[in-house]
């Protein structure tokens, strides 16, 4: 447990800094490598979140502390990289805010949740009070629930449809679960977002087609993800991103089809957002 004082620290204060590093990456490699039995589960929350996302349904995140501040970090980051409005995050904060199981069920009811969203709840410890308020709330809407958290047989992965409980040991500082924890939860937020989006057609060929140009740096990369996936020079990429209102998907739609902008962002509405069944290279979904 991420409690217990690992054998190594007791002599911590007395390690050279490249010793402390060097047990630091040592335990955050262990922690990923921890993720690795449990990839079948998670792949199981990302195909049904996928579901209830392409029916409509939202993806919602609770969490206090560390576990929340990552979860917000991961919806802030959805928006962005997909260019979609799906994902919103739900943090206590630190200290008595945890165990304000009240404020869970508060925040829960406020969400709007309803049976066609999906639910994570990440808690380190899974027994977080103000998480577990949430996800009994979501269960009383019919809200499937995603259980993340780094123990075993833990409340949250009882109140869970899909348990991912990743057991990652001692922490360094005994209990600072921003630290293996941290990263855990990082690391299968990461894939449960991405691998979401991905399924539903908001990449193609690897790349951010639902990238949002909203500075430079990502407006000189809309342009090249378009000058790639069309052939045409950078001027013509340019020109018709502009065309099309920022957006590279309609953009590629109008380049590789001939399409209007107004006759692109149409195609790209009938086949939910997913360029390459938009290209019809593959069945809508």
């Amino acid at each position: 447990m991420s409690e217990d004082v690992h054998p190594h620290s007791d002599r911590l204060d007395a390690m050279s800094t490249l010793e402390v590093v060097q047990l630091m990456h040592d335990e955050d490699r262990r922690a990923v490598e921890a993720v690795a039995p449990h990839l079948e589960r998670i792949a199981e929350a990302v195909d049904a979140i996928a579901q209830r996302v392409r029916a409509g349904g939202r993806l919602h995140y609770f969490g206090a502390g560390t576990s929340g501040r990552l979860a917000e970090l991961d919806a802030a980051e959805v928006g962005p990289t997909f260019g979609v409005d799906a994902v919103q995050a739900h943090a206590a904060g630190d200290g008595a805010a945890e165990d304000d199981a009240e404020k869970g069920t508060s925040d829960a009811r406020a969400a709007g949740l309803t049976a066609g969203d999906a639910v994570v709840g990440v808690s380190a410890s899974g027994r977080t009070a103000y998480v577990l308020a949430a996800v009994e709330e979501a269960r009383a809407h019919g809200a499937m629930v995603i259980g993340l958290s780094c123990a075993a047989q833990s409340p949250l992965g009882e109140r869970a449809d899909v348990a991912i409980e990743i057991e990652t040991g001692p922490e360094v500082v005994a209990g600072s679960t921003r630290l293996k924890s941290g990263t855990v939860q990082k690391v299968v937020l990461n894939m449960i977002s991405t691998g979401v989006f991905v399924q539903l057609g908001h990449t193609y060929r690897g790349r951010m087609t639902g990238v949002v140009a909203a500075n430079a740096k990502l407006h000189r990369r809309a342009v090249k993800l378009i000058r790639d996936l069309t052939g045409v020079p950078d001027a013509d990429a340019e020109m018709t991103l502009v065309a099309a209102n920022g957006s590279a998907k309609a953009a590629v739609l109008m380049l590789r089809c001939r399409l209007s902008a107004d006759e692109a962002v149409a195609r790209l509405h009938e086949h939910q957002g997913d360029l390459a069944s938009a290209l019809g290279e593959r069945a809508r979904s």
